[in-house]
């Protein structure tokens, strides 16, 4: 996975988590339209460190859709 592709800024924890997750994350980013990424863009540029992508509404979601 080439996080750099995606030309999104990505969360230092990220790169820390299994490689599993990191693939989810990575479908999940890439998945995204463009409202999705300018939600995205805001929680990542406000919420600074504390930014947690597992967490965000939207990985949830999408992580859901995928199991069911």
């Amino acid at each position: 996975m080439d996080f750099s592709k995606l030309k999104l800024p990505i969360p230092e924890n990220v790169y820390k988590k299994s490689p599993e997750l990191q693939k989810s994350i990575y479908e999940y980013l890439k998945e995204m339209n463009e409202l999705q990424k300018t939600a995205y863009l805001i929680a990542y540029n406000h919420l600074g460190s504390s930014f947690n992508i597992l967490r965000s509404n939207g990985y949830v979601e999408w992580s859901q859709s995928k199991t069911a």
